[in-house]
């Protein structure tokens, strides 16, 4: 029996277990499922012991991390993966079409939240060793998982768990899979991904809310100029307005501009599939590079006033927006935020105070792109989804890749088993049944070529 052998005889069993890994409601940022995350870290240190690992639950400074190893030769080379337990919280509760937590097929798609991010991907990964493990006896590499319980909240304590585990994580490659493929029938390597800085604004006017019809006109409305000011963050042509934003920003190689124009797009597709009438963005640049090479600056949330029904004439006290910027290589986040903070000072009106609260940041991460290892992915990725892949860059941010090359010394594969149209993030997240069965299928090979690439360096 080979490894694919395995996993078509086990794949209803392999179903029912990610089911129950998806029923863990492990959303890390809501302290009332602290012992939902480490139930749920508990669970997949036990299941790793199942396998044959070496695995056990982790204490940080925040939630617990799961450490798993199976060493079979200290000359063969190390393969340290790395996902998350941790989900998104699930609200609006009343957009999901079936319970978040309560997983199930819906027109061949995994439902649940953390079906795609990341809990399906990662469990991928699992099973592809789990199939080598039974049809082989052992692995052709020796295998290190890292899986923490805070990624979706910006892993603040998995840089210093990173330092004190230098030598625990040793290791020649990272793998990670928390990302996409690039189209329903084409799969992708991603060498690429932008960086982030988070942070959130606030306006603050009067001591308390003031009725609107004595105060109004007299007193500034911290709504009105919040709303002012992230008008003024960017102009007509879509650039950000921010001074000195773009002083690191180098344009994409020649060869990156020529094979994103090589990549089958369709414009009309893409609105449909996010539904808008039509593009926006910074003018010049096409939607690859508006979204892989070029940064961003977004408001992902406004407060202010009364929220409830009916109206309640106030002038609110305070105002507050987050925001986040994707960063492109040699942006500094901490560079960045301090000129998005003179500027936000310098254009708010004397009549209210600025606060900015910074919530987290991570710089942009680009791997080289020749060298066996992401010819070795490549061909996992063809024997798995049967269609060579492509090399792409993404906009999004897995901050913890720049900590794996910073502490560690490590490059990183990106092999996105998942769809940009997942929803992740969003209520009814989903993982196309395909998806993960070929996901299991790349990982099942993976190991044998990345031994191969080992050998031929």
């Amino acid at each position: 029996m080979t490894p694919l052998d395995y996993l078509t005889a086990h794949e209803k069993d392999r179903m029912d277990q990610l089911f129950e890994f998806l029923r863990f409601p492990s959303v890390s940022a809501k302290s009332a499922h602290q012992p939902d995350m480490q139930a749920c870290a508990q669970w997949l240190a036990d299941h790793f012991t199942g396998l044959g690992f070496r695995a056990a639950v982790h204490p940080t400074g925040g939630h617990p991390l799961v450490y798993a190893e199976y060493a079979v030769d200290r000359r063969l080379p190390t393969v340290l993966y790395y996902g998350h337990y941790d989900v998104q919280p699930p609200e609006p509760l009343n957009l999901w079409q079936s319970p978040p937590f309560q997983p199930e097929i819906r027109d061949g798609m995994i439902c649940a939240r953390g079906a795609t991010d990341d809990k399906g991907q990662l469990f991928a990964h699992i099973k592809g060793l789990e199939a080598i493990l039974r049809s082989e006896g052992r692995l052709p590499v020796n295998v290190k998982f890292l899986v923490e319980g805070e990624e979706e909240v910006s892993s603040a304590n998995l840089p210093k768990w990173l330092k004190a585990n230098k030598k625990l994580l040793a290791a020649d490659i990272v793998v990670v899979s928390d990302s996409s493929q690039f189209s329903k029938t084409l799969p992708a390597v991603t060498y690429g991904l932008r960086g982030i800085v988070a942070m959130e604004l606030f306006v603050l006017g009067p001591k308390r809310d003031l009725h609107s019809g004595t105060f109004g006109g007299a007193v500034a409305n911290p709504a009105n100029i919040l709303c002012q000011i992230v008008g003024r963050l960017h102009d007509a042509n879509g650039r950000i307005t921010v001074p000195g934003f773009y002083k690191d920003v180098a344009p994409p190689a020649k060869w990156e501009r020529a094979q994103f124009k090589k990549l089958p797009f369709s414009e009309a597709q893409y609105m449909k599939m996010v539904g808008i009438p039509a593009l926006h963005g910074e003018r010049g640049w096409n939607t690859f590079e508006r979204t892989w090479v070029r940064p961003t600056l977004d408001v992902n949330g406004i407060t202010a006033g009364y929220q409830g029904e009916g109206a309640k004439t106030v002038l609110p006290s305070y105002a507050s927006c987050k925001i986040t910027c994707r960063l492109v290589p040699a942006q500094k986040p901490t560079d960045i935020l301090q000129k998005v903070e003179a500027y936000i000072r310098k254009i708010a009106p004397k009549s209210v105070r600025i606060e900015l609260k910074k919530s987290g940041g991570a710089p942009a991460v680009v791997v080289p792109t020749d060298g066996p290892w992401l010819e070795a992915a490549a061909r996992a990725l063809k024997k798995g989804f049967g269609k060579a892949p492509v090399f792409i860059r993404e906009g999004g941010s897995i901050p913890i890749v720049g900590d794996f090359k910073e502490i560690l010394g490590l490059d990183t594969l990106l092999l996105g088993f998942g769809q940009n149209d997942d929803n992740t993030h969003s209520p009814n997240e989903h993982f196309r049944v395909v998806d993960f069965e070929r996901g299991c299928r790349t990982a099942a090979v993976l190991p044998h070529e990345l031994a191969r690439a080992a050998e031929a360096k």
